[in-house]
């Protein structure tokens, strides 16, 4: 894949090289694992609202945990935790 430029702002370009060195990556490797993470948030926003109709109609959620055994209970620690 050929290279190319894109014109930002010194402003931006400081902070994402900022980004890129605290990673331990090249500005163009960096770039690249943001635009897939962001690809991947807006993956994650779809699926979510599909879900959230889905359990919206009524009846659903009722066969859901007919199928799968619903929730499973609320884990209780025998240990007491540190405040």
């Amino acid at each position: 894949m050929a290279d190319t430029s894109v014109k930002i702002d010194d402003t931006t370009r400081d902070r994402l090289k900022a980004l890129a060195d605290s990673a331990g990556m090249s500005m163009k490797d960096y770039l690249a694992k943001v635009a897939a993470e962001k690809e991947h948030e807006k993956l994650l926003d779809t699926a979510t609202a599909a879900f959230r109709r889905v359990i919206g109609e009524p009846g659903i959620l009722d066969c859901f945990d007919a199928d799968f055994g619903g929730l499973p209970p609320t884990a209780v620690h025998a240990t007491p935790r540190a405040a």
